[in-house]
């Protein structure tokens, strides 16, 4: 499919955006040069310092230890490149930011904006195929960079269009709300991307165009573009999901209602184990906790709704996350999933902002969801320090975790024995 693609490249244009991003795609899908030049990201002076003062109150288990990796505005979802080369880091505001540890002595080298002559729009999902494709998912597209983690020192990557401007959802369909799009390259080789819902409940009279689009759900499509299908069903909004390695499953997060209470409902870790599952939502949030708007409107027949295989603490803000794939860390997390909780925007007492570990056992079912690391939050003020977005991990098995509210990329390694 990709190759398809791509044979094409040279004849595709894109008209997105003003007039000067409309100019530098036409150029870049037709292999040309434009004037860009890179915003680099200094390592080191006041922010580093302020960042590094974090560093201690980073609470993790005997034998772990935290450190400050690099110095990235707004970071949110992450990609390392199949060969460990560069992490690319997507932004809720306009930017992708490449992140390069040239050394190899776990701190960053060097930041800069991936692609700085292509205008982004929201670019929150990177993800890389197999094969080494690096897909970033909009707003409302969705881009390809083939070879990225190889041309990024250039301002002028080749690029291409999987899903056109406008065309992942209905362009009266956009919103500041709910549009951090995540991606990932599953085991069929095809691109599942979540798509949630803008509102805090969707309106009863799009109910019926949002399932059919996947709006509020997960679809998956070929990586050209082709074959869209709704994947997943009955998600608020999802910023985070993974495969477990072990036998296929896709794991998700979803953000539940605001408004009803400080402590319900809950968040949620999903487990879907087939295309086309439902997990509930408008109707629920949680497994039980019945959404106000949707009490006396009838259910979706002949379809049962999946509980959450995890229910998280209310507004803790469950987005990011990732199975354990290393083998640095203690047997224990192996194959276990890693979740970042963002931390709550409007609870009374706020909550979140640290990694969570829930263990997976041989059957693929959760069992056991514990803090990993913690102290973003000022127990004493309320206050954050920083918030926890999303987690990654680097060919050595250490653990990446995105803080978009800090500006930075914290690292988690562990440096103990395996008796601790």
């Amino acid at each position: 499919m990709t190759s398809r693609l791509f044979a094409g490249l040279a004849l595709s244009t894109a008209l997105c955006g003003p007039l000067a991003a409309q100019d530098n795609m036409d150029k870049l899908t037709n292999m040309q040069r434009t004037d860009a030049t890179f915003t680099m990201i200094d390592q080191t002076g006041p922010t580093a310092e302020a960042l590094q003062a974090i560093v201690p109150h980073i609470k993790v288990p005997a034998g772990f230890e935290a450190s400050l990796y690099a110095v990235v505005p707004d970071a949110r979802s992450m990609a390392v490149a199949p060969q460990g080369t560069v992490v690319f880091v997507g932004t809720r505001k306009d930017k992708v930011w490449s992140v390069v540890d040239r050394d190899r002595n776990r701190v960053a080298d060097q930041v800069m904006d991936f692609a700085p002559s292509i205008t982004f729009d929201i670019p929150n999902g990177p993800c890389f195929s197999r094969d080494g494709f690096l897909y970033i998912a909009e707003r409302n597209r969705v881009l390809v960079f083939p070879a990225a983690e190889f041309f990024f020192e250039g301002p002028d990557p080749a690029v291409g269009e999987v899903v056109k401007k406008g065309e992942l959802i209905p362009a009266e369909e956009e919103s500041f709300n709910h549009t951090a799009r995540v991606c990932r390259v599953g085991p069929d080789g095809k691109l599942y991307i979540s798509l949630g819902q803008p509102h805090n409940v969707q309106p009863l009279d799009k109910l019926e165009m949002y399932d059919k689009l996947g709006i509020g759900g997960i679809i998956r499509i070929n990586t050209d573009g082709t074959g869209r299908e709704v994947f997943t069903r009955g998600v608020r909004n999802s910023v985070g999901h993974d495969f477990n390695p072990a036998n296929g499953d896709l794991w998700w997060t979803d953000n539940q209602t605001d408004g009803l209470g400080d402590d319900i409902p809950p968040g949620e870790l999903n487990r879907q184990t087939a295309p086309g599952q439902h997990f509930g939502y408008p109707w629920l949030g949680g497994s039980s906790i019945a959404i106000p708007d949707y009490r006396d409107v009838p259910r979706p027949e002949n379809v049962e709704f999946v509980p959450p295989a995890v229910e998280m603490q209310a507004h803790a803000a469950d987005l990011g996350m990732s199975f354990y794939r290393g083998s640095s860390f203690p047997e224990e997390y192996r194959n276990g999933i890693f979740s970042a909780q963002h931390g709550s925007w409007n609870r009374t007492v706020p909550v979140g902002a640290q990694v969570m570990f829930t263990k997976v056992d041989a059957e693929g079912n959760a069992a056991g969801t514990e803090v990993f690391a913690s102290g973003w939050l000022n127990q004493e003020t309320g206050e954050y320090r920083g918030r926890p977005m999303d987690i990654a991990f680097l060919p050595d098995g250490s653990m990446l975790v995105s803080d978009d509210f800090a500006g930075a990329i914290w690292r988690i390694a562990y440096v103990g024995t395996a008796t601790e």
